[in-house]
């Protein structure tokens, strides 16, 4: 059974979640064989070319409904179109058999810098052992533009063995910040 947050996060009694970041990076390509695909149906890793918002958004908010993932989701239109449209950001699909199994989001407008944005998988697709190869290909493809580094942010509020996955991958924790943000939940963005 695939663990959500809603199982281990409560609101306080102000509506307000206490949230630590743990932000990660690497400074050098690791030098390490590429993760095989794993057993099961066909696997077909597709970069979106221009996404429209209708696409990422099922993406987004299919990939983050269960951790919470709202800022993509009150985002203005416009701003995330542009986002979406740069050709410094890659949305890259992970499907299997033919279906969306989960995605990555890499951006490179910072110079020397590419980040991690967005990565995660279709809650139905949790457990398959995708989380891995998904995150090899995306470390792979960052490198490809040779940053003097990539890197990547998770919290408290994601799949509890995501900053376990990003040390196993070679990213460092540099950093770690606690806030408070209100429950999207109690927004009416989430259930």
């Amino acid at each position: 059974m695939n663990e959500t947050i809603g199982t281990r996060v409560r609101p306080s009694a102000d509506g307000m979640l206490d949230v630590e970041i743990t932000h990660l990076e690497m400074r050098a390509r690791l030098e390490r064989p590429r993760l095989p695909v794993p057993a099961g149906p066909p696997l077909a890793l597709i970069r979106a070319e221009r996404p429209t918002l209708s696409f990422y958004r099922y993406l987004y908010d299919t990939v983050g409904g269960p951790w919470l993932w709202y800022e993509r989701r009150i985002m203005d239109e416009d701003r995330l179109a542009a986002i979406l449209q740069d050709p410094k950001v890659q949305v890259t699909v992970l499907y299997s058999g033919g279906v969306p199994a989960g995605f990555y989001e890499l951006d490179a407008r910072i110079a020397g810098s590419v980040e991690l944005a967005y990565f995660g998988l279709m809650p139905e697709f949790i457990g398959r052992r995708l989380g891995p190869f998904l995150l090899d290909r995306a470390i792979e493809a960052a490198w490809t533009q040779q940053p003097e580094r990539v890197w990547v942010h998770t919290c408290t509020l994601d799949h509890p063995k995501a900053l376990a996955l990003y040390q196993r991958a070679g990213f460092t924790p540099f950093r770690r910040d606690h806030i408070r943000i209100r429950d999207p939940r109690g927004m009416g963005l989430l259930k």
